[in-house]
């Protein structure tokens, strides 16, 4: 039983964590567009010509 003594402040100290977690990705907006991704999977355009990636300047290019 003194284990519960334990495992209770534990157990309450994550959950708390978890849930300031879970109200800072509600405050920084992460849930704006839930059904834009399912949308955007279920939909017949193709993205065929993706955003080029920039080539850094302190590394030579592979090309």
């Amino acid at each position: 039983m003194n284990v519960l003594a334990y495992l209770i402040p534990v157990s309450l100290l994550l959950g708390g964590i978890g849930l300031a977690a879970f109200v800072f990705t509600l405050r920084s907006s992460q849930y704006d567009d839930p059904e834009g991704d399912s949308r955007r999977i279920l939909g017949d355009t193709w993205d065929d010509k993706p955003r080029p990636e920039t080539v850094r300047k302190d590394r030579p290019s592979d090309r």
